[in-house]
């Protein structure tokens, strides 16, 4: 069959959704060719690779595990991503001054490797029991110092060739292997005398290192933004001694934090522990999807079911920006990836761009709250509270449906005020042919049943990944060496923000255990409250939005729930709902103004205003600030009682979002007069706290607003 006739040929929608399965390139990201492309590509498929199959066939000692993860990470991102934006140019010219600043970097950084390789070859080839006290006193600083150079010599005098990695960035990753070396071959050590005055000033040197290789990292993948947070509270952990009140403390010297900070209360902790293994498992399956081509299905499949319709293209983008949002790892970058395709689309049948582009983000944002997978925030969760994965999942649904069922409500009561027809059908795949392939969702559908069948996360995983290169041999797009070498580069290259982020993440989340302030916080918190559940939350709310605003999903929950979670649960708050309840806002802050990521990146691809994008994709995305407070007042939200309350719930919470969007869009049967919006919204949030008194009365405001309404509609003139 062709690929006209199978309803994928080039007068269909299907070759543009082809964009979904290309990986957007960064404007600081390096795009080598010959030798260096193989050289780099390789390292990729090697880094996937290892952790297929330490996770899958041979298990590896947890710290050595995650330290190679971090490692890995940090070498393969200083080599791909340049401190600033890259230019296509064949020439770079050095002056003076940088090559001086270069060669001290250089110095620095290769003498203290060259230590630490002396450190670890006096142990391969057994020249001596103890490592050799030359080297372990003389790395540190020459180490430290020029891997600070090479730093600030990448921003003084940035190397903007595309094609070929800075020298400054090589030192930075011979930086990242030396420090990560040192604290592998002295794990075992470290797990009893790190943060311990026994602490080694090589232990520092290598923590500190770490430390600013893991913020320059972060600075070029994740933006500014996380690494000030992270560095206020390093220096929080310094400055404690003369700060009042509350966020007073004892203070620490180097060594002991340093030390303390690269373990796995810190660094090691939850959120690498979680990337170097849910994480990137699900990145490499995200990656072999688009190597095989499913996500393109996906795309296909929705635009054959929703394109025709009023504002059909944006309903598209409710399906597929929710469907590959949750394997996708981060909000902005799954606007990037389907908005490509979707936003133009929405304009072309009359949205306004900022709209296209709210839409496209609100959806894209949903997909971090859609089970199974979640974007890895189910993992997190897991971890943090010790509630079993398969129970997250299970409680998220009903949360996710009623989320994603009030912006397709918003889309389409929009289509309705403007009359906004949907694409032609002869534009569209054709949805019975595509039908005849809906094997390509077995991938899916194998990961959901494992997951439920028992099997582990990563074993389920590992299935599904298997299950996706298999399906593609019954398509056109069969994976061969040469597409598993591509899919496995990928994977890794997908993978390298989350590092940064998550590592970044654990020295906040460090800081936290170290100094205690998560528990004082949680008692000023308890304070404020006076008891009250509902204003403790209000405060939860308000904390995750502002550090979700600076940092990406995976690293605000992680630390809203070390500063939050505790106070809201001594409370009486379950804690599988107050972890929820924070990891929604963590999640729905990349659509809340004034910083709104997912926002702004749809901002750029629609040509609007990101200020106006932000505001436009928060009101679309309201309810999302509703559900938490729904599951709050009423467990069975999140399946936890009897199936006629949870059938009572589900129904009276889709009609209150319903409301609610009726009420924002300004639209009911017609136009709706500012009394009647405001009498929506009254119906609509009175149906927030489940009950049947509350439920009943915004039924009857909602009865009542109709039978105005249609009069209205029928009155001549």
């Amino acid at each position: 069959m062709s690929s006209a006739q199978d309803g994928t040929g080039p007068s269909s929608i299907g070759v543009q959704a082809a964009k979904v399965d290309e990986e957007p390139s960064a404007g600081n990201q390096r795009l080598f060719s010959g030798v260096s492309h193989w050289l780099v590509a390789s390292a990729c498929v090697a880094y996937s690779a290892f952790h297929l199959l330490v996770l899958n066939v041979w298990p590896m000692e947890t710290w050595a595990f995650r330290l190679s993860h971090l490692g890995g990470g940090l070498i393969l991102g200083f080599l791909i991503f340049a401190a600033g934006n890259t230019l296509d140019e064949s020439t770079h010219r050095r002056s003076l001054l940088d090559r001086l600043a270069l060669a001290v970097a250089g110095a620095g950084t290769l003498y203290g490797a060259a230590m630490i390789a002396a450190i670890w070859a006096s142990w391969l080839f057994d020249l001596s029991r103890l490592p050799p006290s030359w080297a372990m006193a003389s790395f540190g600083l020459p180490l430290f110092a020029g891997t600070a150079a090479a730093i600030i010599h990448g921003w003084i005098f940035p190397d903007r060739r595309i094609g070929r990695a800075a020298p400054a960035d090589i030192l930075l990753a011979i930086a990242s292997a030396a420090a990560i070396a040192y604290v592998i071959f002295f794990a075992r050590q470290l797990q009893l005398r790190a943060g311990m005055p026994m602490a080694l000033p090589g232990d520092m040197w290598a923590a500190m290192t770490g430390v600013i290789l893991i913020a320059e990292l972060t600075r070029r993948l994740a933006g500014l933004a996380l690494v000030l947070i992270a560095g206020a509270f390093v220096a929080y952990a310094f400055l404690g001694p003369w700060l009042p009140g509350v966020l007073e403390h004892r203070g620490y010297d180097a060594k002991r934090f340093f030390s303390y900070i690269f373990t796995d209360n810190g660094v090691l902790g939850a959120p690498i522990a979680i990337s170097s293994t849910y994480i990137i498992l699900f990145v490499i399956f995200a990656a072999f999807l688009q190597a095989s081509k499913v996500g393109e299905y996906f795309v296909n499949v929705a635009f054959a079911a929703a394109g025709h319709r009023r504002g059909g293209p944006a309903k598209v983008a409710v399906f597929a920006s929710g469907l590959m949002g949750m394997i996708n790892g981060t909000s902005a970058g799954n606007v990037v990836a389907t908005g490509s395709l979707t936003i133009p689309l929405m304009k072309r049948v009359g949205y306004r761009p900022q709209t296209a582009a709210s839409v496209e983000a609100a959806a894209s944002t949903g997909g971090q709250i859609m089970p199974p997978i979640m974007g890895a925030g189910a993992f997190i969760m897991a971890e943090i509270t010790g509630i079993p994965y398969l129970e997250i999942v299970y409680a998220a649904i009903i949360p996710a449906i009623i989320y994603f069922v009030s912006v397709y409500f918003m889309v389409d009561i929009a289509a309705q005020k403007f009359n906004m027809a949907g694409l032609p059908r002869s534009e569209l795949p054709k949805l019975g042919r595509l039908l005849r392939q809906v094997y390509l969702f077995t991938p899916i559908i194998v990961l959901i049943y494992a997951l439920f069948a028992g099997y582990s996360v990563i074993r389920c995983g590992t299935l599904a990944m298997i299950t996706a290169a298999v399906v593609s041999w019954l398509t056109p797009h069969r994976m061969g060496p040469k597409q598993f070498f591509i899919a496995l580069e990928l994977g890794a290259r997908m993978t390298l923000q989350l590092v940064a982020v998550c590592a970044a993440a654990g020295i906040i989340v460090g800081v936290i255990a170290l100094t205690g302030i998560g528990s004082r916080f949680s008692a000023v918190l308890l304070g404020l409250a006076d008891q009250s559940q509902i204003l403790a939350l209000f405060f939860a709310m308000c904390v995750s939005i502002v550090l979700g605003m600076g940092m990406p999903t995976t690293a605000a929950y992680a630390v809203a729930a070390s500063v939050i979670a505790p106070g809201i649960i001594n409370l009486g708050v379950e804690p599988l709902t107050a972890h929820f309840f924070i990891f929604y806002f963590a999640v729905i802050s990349a659509i809340t103004p004034p910083v709104a990521l997912a926002a702004y990146a749809g901002a750029a691809l629609a040509g609007s205003d990101p200020m106006k994008t932000s505001v436009e994709s928060f009101k679309i995305g309201l309810a999302a600030f509703i559900v938490p407070y729904m599951f709050f007042y009423s467990d069975a939200m999140l399946l936890e009682g009897g199936l006629l309350e949870i059938l009572h719930v589900t129904v009276t919470a889709i009609v209150g979002v319903y409301l609610l969007s009726a009420s924002v869009q300004g639209w009911f049967i017609g136009p709706a007069s500012l009394l009647v919006r405001v009498g929506l919204l009254v119906g609509g949030l009175s149906m927030i706290e489940g009950s049947w008194a509350t439920d009943l009365l915004g039924i009857s405001i909602a009865a009542l607003l109709y039978l105005l309404q249609r009069r209205a509609a029928s009155s001549p003139g």
